[in-house]
């Protein structure tokens, strides 16, 4: 009986070992759900557990200089120690009898007798079993990230993606947003970096966005609310994590959209919240500035966050809406 198994499983993987650089972005997401539903059948773990690892990883790797690009379907990345066990003195044992004897992560995911590092299947598949440990719900899935990375930030970054994935039902999530809608006044230039006085010399980090009083504001991208509520400085603010590992950060808000909580899932487009001009005091301190939207961008790559210019996005997503009918 493993043995049928094991062979269907080779003939299913045959079908979606196509190089990554010869597929569409529609075909890379096709083939990257169809390996997390098959690590679910194989290992147990709900998809939406795997994808959200996996992004994760691949987000963090496109900003890490001490990690390799992904260049595949996936982007999970195990060190080779880690994988083939630390004792082991061979550096490339694919042997999973060997790997196991010296402890090592690595395991066979698609019944070719071998455990491959690099082999997105068997990459995946360790993954799902290694998580299968801990069991299948929120709160296991919590502690066996936490064992894992060892980091609060990046186990709330995997937990709101996984949150997200499991709402939408997909993993082709890259449509984006403006904050204001269309058939709203607004004017905005690049003030990243600008120096700002109140509350001590600091610099500008985000771009503002002026409107009236009560323009909606919308999410830019999917994510989960991380933060809502008052900060002297920013007034009444919300703060939206992405699927890229992306901190949004919308301020000077002169309220929120109703129901609008924190752990919420947002799609781009949904509105979270209005324009106004509170901020630079204790809450409720509004009108110390002409209305606006203050929009900021922080990167977080596994060990630290900073934050970044965002006036190439909005420019990127402003243009992208207009030349939509």
């Amino acid at each position: 009986m493993r043995v049928i198994l094991l062979l269907a499983i080779m003939i299913f993987f045959s079908g979606i070992s196509a190089e990554a650089g010869e597929m569409t972005q529609s075909e890379m997401y096709e083939k990257r759900m169809e390996l997390y539903k098959r690590t679910e059948m194989t290992t147990g773990v709900p998809w939406f557990y795997i994808a959200a690892v996996d992004q994760y990883e691949r987000s963090i790797r496109h900003v890490r200089k001490d990690l390799p690009k992904p260049g595949g379907l996936t982007g999970i990345y195990i060190q080779s120690e880690y994988w083939k066990g630390f004792a082991n003195p061979d550096d490339k044992d694919v042997n999973p009898l060997s790997i196991s004897f010296f402890n090592g992560f690595g395991q066979d995911g698609n019944g070719d007798g071998k455990a491959d590092l690099h082999n997105e299947e068997d990459v995946l598949f360790t993954i799902g079993n290694y998580l299968a440990q801990y069991g299948v719900d929120d709160t296991r899935f919590r502690i066996a990230l936490w064992n894992y990375y060892k980091r609060d930030k990046t186990v709330g970054a995997i937990m709101a993606n996984a949150k997200v994935y499991r709402k939408i039902g997909r993993v082709n999530l890259d449509e984006k947003a403006f904050p204001i809608p269309k058939g709203y006044n607004y004017t905005y230039h690049n003030t990243w970096g600008d120096r700002r006085g109140w509350g001590g010399r600091r610099i500008h980090e985000g771009t503002d966005i002026f409107a009236g009083y009560g323009a909606p504001v919308r999410a830019v991208a999917y994510g989960v609310v991380e933060l809502k509520g008052w900060n002297k400085f920013g007034g009444w603010r919300v703060g939206i994590r992405d699927l890229n590992n992306t901190y949004h950060y919308y301020a000077h808000l002169n309220g929120f959209a109703k129901g609008l909580k924190i752990g919420d899932v947002v799609k781009p487009g949904e509105v979270i919240g209005s324009v106004g001009s509170s901020g630079y005091g204790p809450p409720g301190t509004a009108g110390k500035f002409p209305p606006h939207l203050h929009f900021g961008m922080y990167k977080d790559n596994g060990i630290n966050e900073w934050s970044f210019d965002p006036y190439p996005h909005l420019k990127a997503w402003e243009r992208a809406e207009n030349s939509k009918k």
